[in-house]
């Protein structure tokens, strides 16, 4: 009875987190409530228990890094970095795009694609506001660049936070495993751009002059603080990259990294607090509370008992399933609470495979379904919500179905090649 009522509460808070009629933070933290007043989850263990509770390893690894950029973004180095790739475009609308994904795509393995996404955004709009074409279309290809870019870390895209805690895998894992995928399939990606928006590229040789005109120097305010923060941003990223020769968790470096910052930079604390995405973290912990239930209640063992005994030994069907189920299911509904929900059916069949190599290309499946699932609707993912929220507030809308419209399409071309990839890697 009491799995029933965690799965109902759950459900309940999936729908409106789907279709977010009410904010995600509010319809989290509401079923967290409920199923504390319930019993549904194991009282002040949820703050403790790593496998039925908050995992603060997520939560102080977002914290850290939302604070490094918070201090790093009024040096203008990316209103530098989006002013460059429009003039090295020259105006070209194909090549323009091609530099902003590029932008997008690298800086999201390390700033987290929604970061990068809101730092992004609002100078793309700016520049194809001068240049007089439409936005919807960079934004757009810049949101699936991010969602692709970023499945190539840990800390690029939160579900890969959330299986790299589940699964104790490190930074140095999801680069030698995650990155070659995603530099493949991100170069079939921006071919295809060039035919998804062939409509839309408009060339104005008119406005193409203005552009040229801006300086990007004049966009870094405070070249010294610049400095300082890189040489600690290298530190940090070089941290993530010793993980399992230190054996420090992210979190911690993050952490720490963010306290250098502080020092080496001299800002004022609470400006910097004031941009870190507190209802981001907010929605976090109350996801893992409700994730709990579900674990506490014993509905996720049964629920991966029966999955194992429907794959039984077979392995590379079992992946298949995860990849193009995470694919499907993911893009319907936010990847975050999917990949939160999974992971521990996931880590119960891995529990079961004859040989660790077996189980990891498991976790590589999912990860890969999970992150790219993202581009499946305007929803899949946190990075869609906000790009669409800074469009609008710009007069730049951009519907649900412009988006999913390319989403869905860049979806099943990712799944399909990361498919092949896993097949040829782990499984011949």
């Amino acid at each position: 009875m009491s799995a029933l009522l965690a799965l109902a509460i759950f459900i309940v808070a999936f729908f409106f987190i789907a279709t977010e009629r009410v904010s995600k933070v509010t319809t989290v933290l509401v079923a967290a409530g409920a199923m504390a007043v319930l019993g549904l989850i194991p009282g002040a263990g949820v703050f403790y228990s790593e496998h039925e509770g908050i995992d603060w390893n997520v939560i102080f690894l977002l914290f850290g890094m939302m604070i490094i950029v918070g201090i790093i973004k009024p040096t203008g180095v990316f209103d530098y970095l989006a002013i460059w790739a429009a003039k090295r475009s020259r105006g070209k609308p194909y090549r323009l795009m091609v530099m902003l994904m590029l932008i997008t795509a690298i800086a999201s393995p390390f700033l987290d694609n929604v970061t990068t996404i809101m730092l992004v955004a609002p100078v793309t709009i700016v520049v194809c506001n001068r240049l007089r074409i439409p936005a919807q279309p960079y934004l757009i290809a810049e949101v699936l660049a991010a969602n692709i870019g970023g499945a190539a870390t840990l800390i690029g895209d939160p579900p890969n936070i959330i299986i790299g805690s589940r699964a104790g895998l490190t930074f140095n894992d999801f680069l030698v495993h995650m990155a070659p995928a995603v530099v493949l399939i991100f170069i079939v990606f921006v071919l295809l751009t060039k035919v998804l928006f062939r409509k839309s590229f408009v060339y104005n040789p008119e406005q193409v002059a203005e552009v040229m005109a801006l300086q990007e120097r004049r966009a870094i305010k405070d070249p010294k603080l610049l400095v300082r923060c890189l040489v600690v941003l290298t530190g940090v990223v070089i941290g993530f990259g010793l993980h399992s020769v230190l054996h420090v968790e992210p979190s911690v470096v993050a952490l720490v990294g963010a306290g250098v910052m502080y020092l080496v930079a001299g800002v004022d604390a609470n400006e910097v607090l004031n941009e870190v995405e507190w209802p981001t973290l907010a929605f976090f912990a109350g996801l893992f509370v409700m994730v709990a239930g579900l674990v506490h209640t014993g509905l996720i063992a049964t629920a991966g008992e029966w999955a194992i005994q429907q794959f039984g030994d077979d392995y590379l069907m079992a992946a298949t399933a995860l990849l193009f189920g995470s694919g499907v299911l993911g893009a319907f509904f936010d990847n975050i609470p999917y990949t939160a929900t999974m992971a521990p059916i996931v880590e119960g069949m891995v529990a079961q495979a004859p040989d660790p190599a077996t189980g990891e290309a498991l976790w590589w499946a999912f990860a890969l379904g999970a992150d790219f699932s993202g581009n499946g609707t305007a929803v899949a993912a946190s990075a869609n919500v906000v790009m669409l929220g800074i469009a609008a507030r710009a007069g730049h809308r951009v519907s649900f179905w412009q988006f999913t419209k390319y989403g869905v399409v860049v979806t099943v071309l990712s799944i399909v090649l990361a498919w092949v990839y896993v097949w040829l890697r782990y499984f011949t």
